[in-house]
């Protein structure tokens, strides 16, 4: 008896079911993507199953409990609506993922996609007092943002200004260089461009001021980058030629009075 109940309740059943899928189904709504960046233009479409008369399509964009945005939007008549919204402003402050809500009537559809903030990074402008060896030790004024200079050191070798930085984010760093400390300059005495190197690979710069004492020029970095050479064509201290040529021969003549020495005693 209840296996005869059972199977002609069974349609029943099946006919309910596809009407709830169908309901579930009537109305749809997604994204052109699933991660936006603030500032990004979000994209979005759904559709309608059955049309109702003039009903708009209602959307909620809910992000942690808390309504972001709300609009309404008509219906065309093959079912279609869409909606352009840029994610930036007030509201837009916090990153994580956000849910787009559809209601038409009766029925209900959601969508999610993730949402990165823009970070407000602190911008520091101040001077760092370099070691110049016997010149004793020179300025150089700098701003930077995205990060924060952790040491600058005159590397003589290369002729050159090593700046190390912590880049929490991408960022850039403008530096005032004095002309009396590192400089880059042709055989005529004008300006040469630096040699810009980021945890050693090669980059542009922007040299936005020129003056009689400094150069200033700007360097944009990406998170991580650590290592920043400024390479020109002096810097103080510079180990000059002819300083190596009398380091060469100090040496030179302290081995002579050496050999001199030994050749007497014995």
């Amino acid at each position: 008896m209840e296996f005869r109940i059972f199977y002609a309740l069974l349609p029943l059943l099946i006919i309910s079911a596809g009407a709830a899928f169908a309901q579930e189904s009537l109305l749809s709504i997604e994204t052109d993507d699933s991660n936006y960046d603030e500032g990004d233009t979000i994209a979005i479409f759904g559709n309608v199953k059955t049309i109702i008369g003039d009903t708009p399509v209602l959307i909620q964009i809910i992000h942690e409990g808390t309504i972001i945005d709300i609009a309404q939007i008509t219906v065309s008549q093959d079912g279609t609506f869409t909606k352009i919204i840029i994610a930036e402003g007030g509201v837009w402050k916090k990153g994580g993922e956000y849910t787009i809500r559809a209601f038409y009537q009766e029925h209900i559809a959601e969508s999610t996609f993730s949402f990165i903030p823009e970070l407000k990074a602190v911008e520091t402008t101040t001077n760092f007092e370099v070691n110049a060896g016997s010149k004793g030790t020179f300025d150089v004024k700098y701003t930077i943002r995205g990060g924060t200079v952790k040491d600058m050191t005159v590397d003589s070798e290369i002729f050159g200004l090593v700046v190390q930085i912590d880049a929490k984010d991408e960022g850039m760093i403008t530096l005032d260089l004095p002309r009396e400390f590192i400089g880059a300059e042709k055989q005529d005495g004008k300006d040469d461009m630096f040699i810009i190197l980021i945890d050693s690979i090669e980059t542009s710069y922007q040299e936005s001021i020129v003056n009689t004492d400094s150069r200033v020029v700007t360097i944009d970095f990406e998170q991580g980058d650590s290592n920043i050479e400024i390479i020109g064509t002096y810097v103080v201290p510079e180990f000059s030629t002819v300083a190596m040529m009398i380091l060469i021969l100090g040496i030179m003549a302290t081995v002579a009075m050496t050999r001199n020495k030994i050749q007497m005693k014995i």
